[in-house]
């Protein structure tokens, strides 16, 4: 999809060296169609690499997209100025009278933290609870998956002995699912989180599917039975260094971390890794789009 975002987001040069179609707002104004409207809540500490990494995915499509990004006002980040923020971001009592086709949901690294111990926690519960109302779709990602699947269905998560860490192949359990449509019997998807989610605690409610899972890295997408929400526990969107970045990080802070599993190519470090993700990637996102944005959101917002 050409992104409508602003000219100055530092992403946009990324994406254009990268031959994607990013929209100036000018050009945009003089379409006759309406973009359907995408609100991302980024809370991912690397505020600049998600947006790039969010917006890559979200382009590859033909129609327009009106991007806005979302903020919490109840934490300060520390990995990106204020000035960016304040250019870039909406609040919330910004932007709680608006509707949106779509929505993006990131992760965030509080694992460590019981929900109700992050400091913006009762702001993400207005912003999920807003969401019901004044969103068709919302796509929830690692921890903001998590977090969703506790605020709306009470589903708790679980300490993970280890960090699980690196590539994992998966497969889809609804062939017939549109969100599966066009993937390999396999696929892969980047994860790293230290807490996951029991299949048996989804199990027990009915209003949820599992959609697609991993033998080794557990269950990957959930779904709503009016597909209104999916819970996404992997990174699709990651970059082929983001693993890589975490991994040296991780070591010259001392942790006691492994390497990325199925990463680095003959578990050496010093070579480039492999990206087999990007394809798989590319269409859950566009599937999404089509199938469960564009296809399902009535054209007045304001029926929604």
């Amino acid at each position: 999809m050409p992104i409508r975002i602003d000219n100055e987001l530092p992403a946009k040069q990324s994406l254009e060296m990268e031959n994607i179609f990013v929209m100036s707002n000018k050009r945009a104004d003089t379409q006759d169609i309406r973009p359907l409207k995408i609100i991302i809540l980024n809370l991912m500490p690397t505020k600049l690499e998600t947006e790039t990494q969010l917006l890559r995915l979200l382009s590859n499509s033909p129609l327009q997209l009106d991007v806005d990004f979302l903020q919490v006002t109840s934490h300060t980040s520390k990995n990106v100025s204020k000035s960016h923020m304040d250019k870039f971001y909406y609040t919330f009592d910004q932007i709680k009278g608006n509707r949106y086709d779509g929505m993006i949901i990131t992760g965030a690294p509080v694992e460590h933290l019981e929900y109700e111990e992050v400091d913006y926690w009762d702001e993400l519960c207005d912003i999920m609870k807003w969401s019901k109302t004044n969103v068709y779709s919302t796509w929830h990602i690692c921890w903001g998956a998590q977090a969703a699947l506790y605020y709306h269905y009470g589903i708790k998560k679980y300490r993970l002995d280890k960090k699980l860490f690196g590539i994992y192949p998966h497969k889809s359990l609804d062939d017939t699912h549109p969100l599966m449509r066009g993937l390999d019997d396999e696929y892969y998807v980047p994860h790293s989180r230290h807490t996951d989610i029991s299949r048996q605690d989804i199990a027990q409610v009915k209003d949820l599917q599992i959609i697609s899972y991993s033998e080794q890295a557990g269950v990957h997408i959930i779904s709503d039975m009016d597909c209104r929400n999916f819970f996404i526990t992997g990174h699709s969107e990651y970059d082929r260094d983001t693993l890589a970045k975490e991994y040296y990080r991780d070591k010259e802070k001392g942790l006691d971390i492994e390497m990325p599993f199925n990463y680095f190519p003959n578990d050496d470090e010093k070579l480039v890794p492999k990206m087999n993700w990007r394809s798989a990637a590319n269409l859950l996102f566009y599937n999404w789009l089509n199938y469960f944005v564009y296809q399902k959101t009535p054209y007045d917002l304001n029926n929604l």
